[in-house]
């Protein structure tokens, strides 16, 4: 591991976030319906970033991994750190967040709020942007913070929606709690190695891993580091604003959930060097994130309302990216981020259309419930196809514990595929198909793998864990998985269950974690909506 090379072109990235600020400021003035300046310029600064994102791929191709000259003092400041990391998340962010602009404009046409609407929009977009490419503590923390207040104001862009209010409420207390906890960890890391700089973080904590020594207080900025991301990625028990922000606008939902609750996920990797120092942390991270994506999953397929049921997806797969982060998997972890974050805008800007959809490809309502004996069959036919894709592409399926671990993990999300298609009469033609597009997943799975870790080079550390806890933790989730996945699979038949009815309520309201939330927090006491 080398350190990066000290630039002025590595200020490059900066331009798109400053044309992306100057949005609100034309906001203010135009901030009504029928904004025709702030739409010309919403449209420049995305194209703008979306040409300076392929610069930045374009300039890291070239020089290799770059750093530009700190504008403050004593490494606290701006400057910019380009490698595969920052340049990955900085062109995702581009791409997204200029297609939620796009997508705005006609979605709020005639709205009386319009132009301030595509400010805040432009504003907290541009803030991610600065959050990808920080160099140092100092801009990764305000950049934090200030994604967070901007996206605040989005949250409330119907302050007399009291939905609106109750989410807001609770999504700006623990966003304060994290922006602490940044804060204490940022102090704690710049103590412990004499720097702020992310770059020298990283050598220095290599550094200090292959020696086997902890700095001082190293071990406590990784478990607030830790916490920062659970709290941002809205893990359990703090989920619940999640699921209830349906109240703003639908390109609001899109970029939360497609490009800011990804953040947790990107502070943990960009301090994966840190995080390695510290196993309680890394612990920290296996439980929360396991626990979250198991409950977030059997919550989710209760749901009856598109969105919600699109929230509930995304805090499982944040908890399922925190989990990856815990065993060490981080270039699994950002290809997991990055496909999700496809996924969920689209997921999300569609979702208008999704009952008309369903309703023209004639989906049935009632669908088969598969055997116990189709399971275990569905499973062992899982289980051959990714040991022989696996092994097939050349995967390091038993490299470790956790290696083998991950591997299960993806046989058991083949088993829903095989459950389907061999339950009921059993046919040939349909486990031929059911079967090649189980192998089709598990090479695709294997090959982006490859290609990722490929991409991000050292931009993240690849550190498998292996310590008999990590093990046991590992082991436990899996079996959870397992069991969640068979729950998924047999859900008609538990629904019409007279006996496991009260069961089903009590899950589709979340065992109603939020609702107590909402009492701690005061959230209950949002006042009601206007008429």
């Amino acid at each position: 591991m080398t350190a990066a090379q000290i630039s002025p072109l590595a200020l490059f990235p900066l331009l798109a976030p400053l044309l992306l600020l100057l949005v609100p400021l034309l906001a203010l003035g135009q901030p009504g319906a029928n904004p025709v300046r702030v739409i010309g310029a919403a449209r420049l600064a995305s194209l703008s970033a979306l040409l300076v994102a392929g610069g930045t791929i374009g300039l890291l191709a070239w020089q290799g991994p770059v750093v530009s000259p700190l504008f403050g003092v004593a490494g606290w400041g701006v400057s910019v750190r380009l490698d595969a990391l920052s340049a990955v998340m900085f062109a995702l962010v581009a791409f997204l967040g200029g297609v939620v602009l796009r997508f705005s404009r006609p979605y709020l046409d005639g709205d009386a709020r319009h132009g301030a609407f595509l400010g805040a929009l432009a504003l907290t977009i541009g803030c991610v942007l600065l959050l990808v490419v920080s160099g140092n503590l100092g801009q990764l923390t305000a950049a934090w913070i200030a994604t967070s207040y901007a996206l605040h104001q989005l949250l409330l862009f119907y302050p007399d929606r009291r939905g609106a209010v109750i989410a807001a409420r609770k999504k700006f207390i623990f966003a304060r709690l994290g922006d602490v906890a940044l804060i204490a960890a940022a102090v704690l890391l710049a103590r412990g190695f004499g720097t702020a700089d992310l770059g020298e973080l990283k050598l220095l904590a290599a550094a200090a891993l292959e020696a086997g020594t902890v700095p001082n207080g190293v071990s406590a900025a990784a478990i607030l580091v830790a916490l920062t991301a659970a709290l941002k990625s809205a893990q359990f028990p703090t989920h619940g604003w999640l699921a209830e922000v349906m109240e703003t606008p639908t390109p609001v939902s899109a970029l939360l959930h497609a490009g800011i609750l990804n953040g947790g996920v990107f502070l943990i990797a960009r301090l994966g060097e840190v995080m390695l120092l510290s196993p309680a942390a890394l612990h920290l991270l296996i439980v929360i994130g396991g626990f979250t994506a198991v409950f977030a999953s059997v919550v989710m397929i209760t749901q009856t309302s598109v969105k919600v049921s699109l929230a509930y997806s995304s805090a499982a797969h944040m908890g399922f990216m925190l989990l990856l982060c815990g065993l060490g998997a981080y270039p699994i972890a950002i290809l997991h981020l990055v496909a999700h974050s496809f996924y969920k805008a689209h997921a999300f800007l569609s979702s208008g259309s999704v009952v008309e959809t369903a309703r023209a490809m004639n989906v049935p309502g009632d669908k088969t419930v598969p055997t116990l004996a189709s399971l275990l069959g569905g499973l062992t036919l899982a289980v051959l196809t990714v040991w022989g894709v696996g092994t097939l592409v050349g995967g390091a399926l038993v490299e470790s514990p956790v290696s083998l671990g991950l591997a299960a993990m993806l046989a058991i999300a083949i088993t829903q595929l095989y459950g389907q298609g061999v339950s009921g009469r059993l046919d040939g033609g349909v486990l031929v198909r059911t079967a090649s597009i189980a192998a089709a997943v598990s090479l695709a799975f294997y090959a982006l793998e490859i290609g990722t870790t490929w991409v991000l080079g050292d931009a993240v550390p690849v550190a498998i864990a292996t310590d008999a806890l990590t093990v046991g933790l590992m082991s436990g989730v899996v079996l959870v998985f397992a069991v969640v996945t068979s729950v998924q699979l047999l859900l008609p038949g538990i629904t019409k269950s007279p006996r496991l009815a009260p069961l089903y309520v009590h899950v589709r309201n979340g065992f109603y974690a939020n609702a107590r939330l909402d009492r701690l927090v005061g959230a209950l006491r949002a006042p009601l909506t206007r008429p």
